[in-house]
């Protein structure tokens, strides 16, 4: 016959006899989580590239247009690599967007539909060759 003392030894630290199977159904619970998590993070940044035009413009030229839109600024641009000592993220363009600041902060650029940013892109390229000829 076993005695408690040689189930506790099994058990992992912290855990008593009575809970040992609710914790070892939560240990799976979370692990399947964490997993489901890295997958879906895995597939929604391909997906995303190609929503907002990946093939036509690089990742590099789809974050500066997004910067460029949501800080209202068309001088915006992604640096890569980004200098190790360089401000955060948004630091330099915050002042030029036009959302209002809060707690929550309400943003007031439009909405992006399916490849805009590859129209968007084309037509600064063609205001600026029709500045510069």
């Amino acid at each position: 016959m076993t005695t408690t003392e040689e189930i506790t030894e099994d058990l992992p630290p912290g855990t008593t006899p009575y809970y040992a199977r609710m914790h070892k159904w939560i240990k799976r619970a979370v692990l399947v989580c964490l997993v489901a998590l890295v997958l879906e993070g895995a597939f929604t940044l391909p997906f995303m590239a190609v929503y907002y035009g990946y093939p036509t413009l690089s990742l590099t030229q789809i974050c500066s247009e997004l910067l460029k839109v949501r800080y209202s600024d068309d001088t915006l641009e992604c640096k890569f690599p980004y200098p190790p000592l360089g401000p955060p993220e948004g630091a330099e363009g915050k002042d030029t967007a036009r959302d209002i600041w809060g707690i929550q902060p309400i943003p007031q650029y439009d909405r992006l539909g399916f490849r805009e940013l590859v129209d968007r892109y084309e037509a600064r390229q063609a205001r600026l060759a029709g500045q510069g000829g």
